[in-house]
């Protein structure tokens, strides 16, 4: 890792120490902080259950929309789970771990192999040659252009946005991660195990409450909605055309942080069900600052306001997106493929 250089890809970068100093203080968590946003997450996300409960017998028109806001709520819980996961939510390891694999069961997700598979993400994000662990599949134009038909097809079909947005979300969170990865330690293993029986409890009690169609349904729609946004969120992070990657040799962290993930500039009000993770530059930076206080140090110093944020119009462009052009340093569309042919003909 490259971190003495002052420049890369063209771009100048902060040394280490500067940005350091000032993330420092950010990266403190405060408990009072971090109660209330379970307060004013969890409280109205279960009351968002009773109410479903309570509208199942009057009328299905009534319980979808409150599925939908219990998805968005859904966000929120993640985002407590995935702070959690960082040690950054709570200053005690121990509230951290408890918050984290309550939250982790309301997300379906396991909390200690989810964490080991995450801390891979935050420490190969952009490098080209660690590719393949909790990220978005990315080919570099080459790659694609030497694949076999077969590989293209599959290539392709991942990247169709109902794919990754619809379908994705739903395995990714019913079915993946239900079973542990190879590489995956015993305490890594039996906690998607733990996990599963947790969920499973709790289903068996919802479902006896609601009925299992009626539960199915909820559960389903929740699901779609906050899967659904927790993945685009995600993919819009590290999809923008002038994002970074890098061969391993040459990939830097701070750069990696502040030029390959984006500042993505919401509404408030989605700002709020999001948790500040918008301010994913900041978070790549340091995992360490709680989602509270993200907003904070991207306002803290000029720094961080020279990364250009991404608005939800433009990150629509995003949909555009699908290799990495390793030449033009930039993400390109399938039109890019056609083109080198015509000029090969």
């Amino acid at each position: 890792m490259n971190n003495d250089a002052s420049m890369t890809s063209g771009k100048p970068r902060p040394k280490v120490e500067v940005w350091k100093e000032i993330v420092f203080k950010y990266q403190q968590p405060s408990a009072w902080r971090a109660l209330w946003q379970i307060i004013n997450t969890v409280i109205p996300y279960a009351a968002l259950w009773y109410l479903m409960y309570v509208c199942v017998p009057i009328s299905w028109w009534l319980v979808v929309p409150l599925a939908i806001l219990a998805g968005g709520l859904l966000v929120r819980v993640f985002i407590i789970f995935h702070d959690c996961g960082h040690g950054s939510f709570f200053k005690s390891s121990a509230a951290n771990d408890a918050v984290g694999l309550l939250a982790g069961v309301l997300t379906f997700t396991p909390y200690y192999h989810w964490r080991w598979e995450h801390a891979i993400h935050h420490s190969s994000a952009g490098d080209l040659d660690r590719r393949g662990t909790g990220d978005v599949w990315t080919m570099t134009v080459q790659e694609y252009l030497e694949a076999s038909r077969w590989k293209k097809f599959a290539y392709r079909l991942a990247r169709n946005p109902f794919i990754l947005f619809v379908i994705a979300p739903l395995f990714l969170f019913l079915i993946r991660q239900r079973f542990p990865s190879s590489k995956a330690s015993r305490r890594e293993r039996h906690s998607v195990y733990a996990m599963n029986l947790a969920i499973l409890g709790v289903a068996l009690m919802l479902i006896w409450t609601f009925g299992f169609k009626a539960y199915l349904l909820i559960q389903l729609i929740i699901l779609m909605v906050a899967g659904g946004a927790g993945v685009w969120m995600f993919y819009v992070q590290h999809q923008f055309e002038d994002v970074y990657w890098e061969r391993g040799e040459n990939w830097d962290y701070t750069a990696a942080a502040l030029q390959g993930s984006s500042f993505y500039k919401l509404p408030r009000i989605l700002q709020w069900f999001s948790g500040n993770i918008g301010f994913h530059h900041i978070h790549h930076l340091s995992p360490r600052i709680p989602n509270y206080n993200l907003e904070k140090c991207h306002q803290a110093d000029p720094l961080f306001q020279q990364v250009k944020p991404i608005t939800m119009f433009s990150s629509l462009k995003s949909f555009t997106y699908r290799l990495w052009d390793e030449k033009g340093r930039r993400l390109v569309g399938y039109g890019h493929i056609r083109q080198l042919r015509r000029q090969h003909k």
